[in-house]
């Protein structure tokens, strides 16, 4: 049967990027994988359908090569090739793949570089919610994290209690074959154990073969003093364990902070709003307000206006690398008296009265929006 065009066989166009073909391949290969797709003959077709022409035309001198020529261009039996197989280009995607399904333990690459057989474990996200309080003053907390651990009834063999792993046939127990590409000879993955080197004929029931079962375990973090939404904690090797030796992942604790009834931070400085009365505005005075370490006051001048900011140094958060202390900003908000009495509503309009008696003096805002107002339809 004739070959597939490679662009149709991964539905991309002729002039596609290396990141679409890439971004094809990849959506191809999570969808048709062997191992996604057990006993599915089709699926294993397109797969390797689609594994061929991603080497192919992820390599510039043979895409070159097939662009010109066709498959007979990449044929090796033709003589027209454009060299040996770089497994390279297929090696990273199919890796990113498997990191995308399997959580970054990819089967056939590790990440300390090709053609090994041990692997480096995935690094784990945790995210911890925290208050402002808790993240102003620093703290120590437990959490829980999944983890993997050797599995008891077959000691981490993934063999049934009883049997053992046998050498893999097709690699002798090295975990990588060689293959002839031409005059060239490239070293994979073994196919049929993916790098281990070891076969199970009878996997264990507990672990289904894997060796390992998954676990909870309680780890202590300690929160700086003042951390902030969206920071990490890094705690190194608390990630998944490595495979075959290889060293343990990270675990990264991803800060989000609780939304306060009081105050808004940015960065080390907190906003709050400070309701004040039309009296206290006009009259002025000391006036207390709150800090996250207690009660701070000021001197609120006469005829303090709605929107007016007070700044209050160091009563912020300490930087959570200098130490050094934000500020706290009061912005004063004008709040109208609601539900009045008779009575109050005479003393008000008295008041208002007496305000209109003595002119512009009093209400120089108002007296300067009307001259705007005046030089507009003027």
């Amino acid at each position: 049967m004739a070959k597939r065009d490679y662009y149709e066989a991964l539905g991309v166009a002729k002039n596609a990027s290396d990141d679409e073909l890439k971004k094809a391949y990849r959506k191809l290969a999570m969808k048709h994988h062997p191992d996604r797709n057990p006993g599915n003959k089709s699926s294993e077709e397109r797969f390797k359908e689609g594994k061929e022409a991603y080497e192919m035309l992820s390599d510039p001198d043979k895409r070159a090569a097939y662009d010109r020529f066709g498959h007979a261009g990449v044929d090796p039996n033709v003589g027209m090739g454009a060299g040996g197989q770089d497994a390279g280009g297929f090696a990273d995607a199919f890796g990113d793949i498997f990191g995308d399904i399997f959580g970054g333990q990819a089967r056939g690459g590790a990440r300390g570089g090709r053609g090994s057989n041990v692997f480096r474990g995935s690094d784990l996200r945790y995210g911890l919610e925290v208050s402002l309080e808790q993240a102003a003053a620093g703290y120590a907390t437990e959490i829980r994290v999944p983890t993997w651990e050797s599995c008891s009834p077959c000691g981490g063999s993934g063999a049934k209690p009883g049997t053992k792993a046998e050498t893999c046939k097709t690699c002798g127990g090295q975990g990588q074959v060689r293959m002839q590409q031409g005059f060239f000879s490239i070293q994979q993955t073994c196919p049929s154990c993916h790098g281990t080197g070891k076969t199970i004929a009878n996997p264990c029931v507990s672990c289904d073969g894997v060796g390992r079962v998954r676990k909870q375990k309680t780890l202590e973090v300690n929160i700086p003093a003042g951390i902030d939404d969206g920071m990490r904690i890094r705690s190194a090797g608390n990630g998944e364990p490595g495979v075959n030796g290889g060293p343990a992942g990270d675990l990264y604790v991803e800060i989000t902070l609780k939304p306060h009834r009081v105050f808004q931070r940015e960065g080390d400085d907190l906003h709050c709003e400070v309701p004040l009365s039309f009296a206290r505005a006009a009259l002025g005075g000391s006036i207390d307000v709150p800090t996250l370490n207690g009660k701070a006051s000021f001197d609120l001048p006469e005829g303090t206006q709605t929107g007016k900011t007070f700044r209050l140094r160091g009563k912020g958060i300490k930087n959570v690398r200098t130490s050094l202390a934000g500020d706290l900003y009061c912005h004063a908000v004008l709040e109208t008296p609601v539900k009045l009495s008779d009575k109050q509503k005479e003393l008000l309009e008295a008041f208002e009265a007496s305000l209109e008696e003595g002119g512009d003096r009093h209400s120089p805002q108002s007296k300067g929006w009307m001259d705007k107002v005046r030089e507009f339809f003027n």
